[in-house]
């Protein structure tokens, strides 16, 4: 198993998020060790990109973390609720990211559940674990506290375990209807027929 280096990081997002299923990101906190499979991705292009913070070049003292290294945490509030986790890839100053949407927990489940304030009683208990972005945060022990935090590091990091038994599926972005045109780019990627993924098609 290897970690995935900056390099990884260093290419545009629609390449990233695709290339992002089937590793593993892990949370080595110290609550205890979390981990889980990749399994739904969003990319964002970034100034061109109407569903991005950082459309038309918007830099706002939020959104600078999307400036920097590829690596990078970009972890903030929606709705004053749920933390979002990504990933700033591309070059530096170039501010592109990859959201993460769901996960296979793999790792510390009942640690996962115990952060969820749910109990695991049935198999379909353990899909919804980190199923949708803010469930995955939440059951990774993921907060705004994490944003600007190098990813490359020891505490959270994505790992390449080899695993690459799945078919992609293909869809439009969530919950991004202001971006008008923007809202039907195919940025979306995720493990198809998989009951671990937010939405289907």
């Amino acid at each position: 198993m290897e970690k995935l280096g900056r390099e990884f990081y260093l290419r545009d997002a629609v390449t990233v998020a695709k290339d992002l299923l089937g590793k593993l990101l892990v949370h080595n906190s110290q609550e205890g060790l979390t981990s889980g499979i990749i399994a739904e991705t969003e990319a964002y292009m970034g100034v061109n990109d109407r569903a991005s913070h950082t459309y038309g070049g918007r830099r706002t003292r939020r959104t600078e973390t999307l400036y920097g290294p590829p690596g990078t945490l970009y972890v903030y509030l929606a709705y004053g609720i749920h933390s979002l986790l990504n990933i700033v890839v591309g070059p530096e100053g170039v501010p592109m990211a990859v959201l993460l949407r769901s996960l296979v927990p793999l790792e510390g489940l009942e640690l996962m559940a115990k952060r969820r304030g749910i109990t695991i009683e049935r198999e379909k208990d353990v899909f919804k674990l980190c199923r949708g972005p803010g469930n995955l945060t939440r059951a990774m022990g993921i907060t705004v506290e994490h944003n600007s935090i190098d990813i490359t590091g020891d505490t959270i990091y994505i790992v390449d375990i080899g695993y690459r038994d799945f078919d992609v599926g293909v869809g439009t972005r969530i919950g991004v209807d202001y971006a008008g045109e923007d809202e039907l780019k195919p940025w979306r990627f995720y493990f198809k027929n998989s009951p671990y993924v937010s939405k289907k098609h």
